[in-house]
């Protein structure tokens, strides 16, 4: 090869490398945010009058609306608008180009009839399994929206199974009486004997191996559709609407790009089984901002797939700002996990509030995860009365509920696979939780330490102070703990490159405990140890010259 050629060759490499460099641009950081692009729509307006609906509240109107839809997409878009009503509906396909307007004096109540749901082929957290059809669902679409400020009904307590212990005894009376079936220990309700075969059937409702949608009829109450899916749109718009009640998780947006959920409101009870209130699994450029959520399970969670099939997907959640936003009772306020096997990165959470959630801030995952959640920023958070963590990193999550027995006694070796997940590079600021079991709880695995855990600038009044076990890189700085139990104020178990500096406290029985072979480089700079009755204590594995002091 000649020397212009070899010349030739490397000045386009070198022009390419800077044409891709230019087009990614700088890194998203707190001055240079995720965009994300809003649907616009045409002016033209259909009322679902005009295709045969009666807000009568007993007339099916499924086929009425469902025309109304398709016709204007098929115009080119515009608005489908539900004016003031009661609408008794079925199932709802949404087309391109359509901005379903829900007017504020409407109540769009989905069918208690569990017949006009088909059985279909759907997503189960992260994997392809048997559904109901969902109230509302869209696939393939681009520029779509449900808006206005009316009221969108699941009619969840139909589909859902309950426990006793989560009704009072009058209800529990009432619930019985109104059928369905009660388990053989008398303990749980379900809505009939297909769910409840359901429940006693492994892998019900699991495609594949010869098994088929129609193998699965006999138990179709139990495949509880989620009200609202979006399936692989573009240009997607969700604001000022009320979703309520609904069977499973509330809004469901899968591989979605161009998402804003913007002044929305998710209303389920708290004892709602699943009752997630915005589940955004390996969506790409998403807003979130200026909504409420009442939960029965997580409010705002990020996921990207389960296991092997999330990681052969590959599709991380990615580019998402959550902002304004309130949390009432839910499992967790913000949540990623524990179905994050493709990935979670480049996440902005700010001025957000948490108000009677079990947990705060949560991040959950579990061995055979797989998957990397990186770049995490978190700003401007209150909280108060939070039943368990106000933040919590846990690694050993295994579907239980906050606060269930959970105790690790990990002796086995576990090499380190591509189900394997990661935590890394997670910065939070100004964090405020008045009431809470524990401050933090940062909890990794033996083969694989969660890394990159910074917290600044906050503070905390909580019974318990904070755990960190199999960490490494993790950074405290200017955190005041105000906590009832202080006996250690700060456990420390295989936690090495630590820095706690300016660690403000009222008073301390022991400041510090730190042990594990692996725990080393813990600093403890720029905090007044004097007000700790013992400043610190060394467990097995460890020893002084894992501690580092200086004033």
């Amino acid at each position: 090869m000649s020397l212009i050629k070899v010349s030739f060759s490397v000045a386009v490499l070198f022009a390419t490398g800077l044409l891709t460099a230019f087009a990614q641009g700088p890194p998203y950081s707190w001055q240079h945010l995720p965009h994300v692009d809003v649907p616009v729509f045409k002016k033209d307006t259909v009322n679902i009058l005009s295709y045969g609906a009666k807000p009568d509240g007993i007339t099916l109107n499924t086929v009425n609306i469902n025309k109304a839809i398709a016709a204007c997409s098929k115009k080119g878009g515009g608005v489908v608008l539900i004016p003031q009503g009661l609408w008794l509906t079925g199932p709802l396909v949404l087309q391109s180009n359509v901005n379903l307007h829900v007017s504020r004096a409407a109540l769009l109540q989905f069918t208690d009839d569990k017949t006009q749901y088909k059985l279909i082929e759907g997503n189960y957290e992260g994997h392809s399994a048997v559904r109901n059809e969902s109230p509302i669902s869209g696939t393939n679409l681009q520029n779509i929206a449900i808006t206005g400020d009316g009221i969108i009904d699941g009619h969840g307590e139909v589909w859902r199974a309950i426990g006793k212990d989560r009704l009072t005894e009058n209800e529990w009376k009432k619930l019985v009486a109104s059928g369905g079936v009660v388990s053989e220990n008398g303990k749980s309700w379900y809505p009939s004997e297909g769910f409840m075969k359901g429940v006693k059937t492994p892998g019900a409702g699991v495609l594949g191996q010869g098994k088929t949608i129609k193998d699965n009829e006999a138990m179709k109450d139990f495949f509880r559709p989620n009200m609202l899916v979006l399936t692989n749109c573009k240009n997607v718009l969700l604001q000022g609407v009320t979703l309520q009640n609904s069977p499973a998780w509330d809004i469901h947006t899968l591989l979605c790009q161009h998402l804003t959920v913007q002044n929305v409101r998710v209303r389920n009870a708290w004892n709602a089984q699943n009752g997630d209130g915005i589940d955004v699994e390996s969506c790409k450029n998403v807003l979130i901002e200026g909504s409420t959520f009442d939960a029965g399970d997580d409010g705002i969670c990020i996921k990207s797939g389960r296991d092997e099939e999330g990681r052969k997907r590959g599709k991380p959640t990615e580019n998402v700002i959550v902002r304004n936003n309130v949390v009432y009772r839910a499992h967790g306020g913000f949540v990623i996990g524990s179905e994050m096997s493709g990935g979670a990165r480049n996440i902005f959470v700010s001025d957000c509030t948490f108000i009677g959630t079990d947990i705060g801030l949560r991040f959950k995952t579990t061995r055979g995860r797989g998957g990397v959640v990186e770049n995490i920023f978190i700003k401007n958070i209150s909280m108060r009365d939070i039943l368990h963590e106000a933040i919590l990193f846990d690694m050993y999550y295994g579907g239980k509920s906050p606060g269930e027995a959970d105790e690790v006694n990990d002796q086995e070796n576990f090499p380190v696979t591509e189900a394997t997940p990661a935590f890394r590079n997670f910065y939070a600021n100004n964090v405020a939780c008045n009431g809470a079991e524990k401050a933090i709880m940062i909890r990794g695995l033996p083969e694989m330490s969660i890394k990159g855990i910074h917290i600044e600038n906050s503070i905390f009044k909580t019974n318990d102070g904070i755990d960190i076990i199999e960490a490494q890189n993790i950074s405290l700085k200017n955190v005041h703990l105000e906590c009832e139990n202080t006996s250690p104020l700060i456990n420390i178990k295989n936690g090495s490159s630590i820095i706690l500096s300016g660690i403000r406290y009222n008073q301390a029985q022991l400041l510090l405990k730190i042990a594990g072979k692996k725990s080393a480089q813990v600093q403890l700079l720029n905090t007044d140890a004097s007000k700790a009755k013992n400043k610190a204590e060394f467990g097995p594995g460890a020893d002084d010259s894992s501690l580092i002091t200086a004033k």
